[in-house]
């Protein structure tokens, strides 16, 4: 039986129109809609994910935030005691991807919980004819600040559940839920295999003195 008790409160940001919320809309309705109007507030959506290794669930609470200049300060609301924060740029816009080291990795980074963990997002990779950024460009940047790095396109539904499961994996790891629960079930491997020699042991004692 999988435990539904862990919520990771997750946060796109990035300029308007790099496709933060057709990303969110692919992925928690696996829909896409290219006339999509940019997200002038935030948005709420949540998806669960099973980590049946783990014997743990995780509800992502997702939102989405609004990347035009008028409402930033705003915006600044929605990423406190954030756990994940999902930097998205548009591959085919130099600017937005210099915003997403800039600006908005410093504004979630000082909002979001100690142990954040970050995705670096290079959308809508199926227009590489237009690439201004490159895929390699995208992994420095993601390295430096030790974050996921994927390349996306809601359109073609690529990268975008590799994306979450990615992030939630390393979610898990910076807060010890996988580790803990590794280590209970080893402790409970080695306390049955102890067991079990004990009682082998004591098979092989009776048989001595029968």
């Amino acid at each position: 039986m999988v435990d539904n008790n862990i919520t990771c409160k997750v946060v796109l940001v990035g300029d308007s129109g790099v496709g933060k919320t057709c990303i969110i809309q692919r992925y928690v309705n696996n829909d896409y809609n290219e006339n999509t109007e940019s997200t002038s507030t935030s948005t709420y959506s949540y998806k669960t994910l099973d980590f049946k290794q783990y014997n743990k669930s995780i509800s992502l609470d997702i939102w989405d935030t609004a990347g035009q200049e008028l409402y930033r300060a705003l915006a600044k609301n929605f990423y406190l005691n954030a756990s994940i924060g999902i930097l998205v740029y548009d591959i085919r816009r130099k600017e937005s991807f210099e915003s997403i080291k800039d600006y908005w990795y410093e504004q979630v980074k000082t909002s979001g919980e100690e142990n954040m963990v970050f995705g670096v997002v290079g959308n809508k990779c199926d227009l590489f004819q237009e690439e201004k950024v490159s895929e390699d460009e995208g992994k420095k940047f993601a390295k430096e600040i030790g974050a996921v790095f994927q390349l996306t396109s809601c359109k073609e539904n690529i990268g975008i559940d590799e994306l979450f499961q990615q992030c939630a994996q390393k979610f898990m790891e910076s807060n010890n839920l996988a580790t803990f629960t590794e280590q209970k079930k080893n402790d409970n491997i080695k306390l049955d295999s102890s067991n079990k020699n004990n009682n082998n042991g004591g098979n092989t004692q009776k048989r001595r003195f029968c």
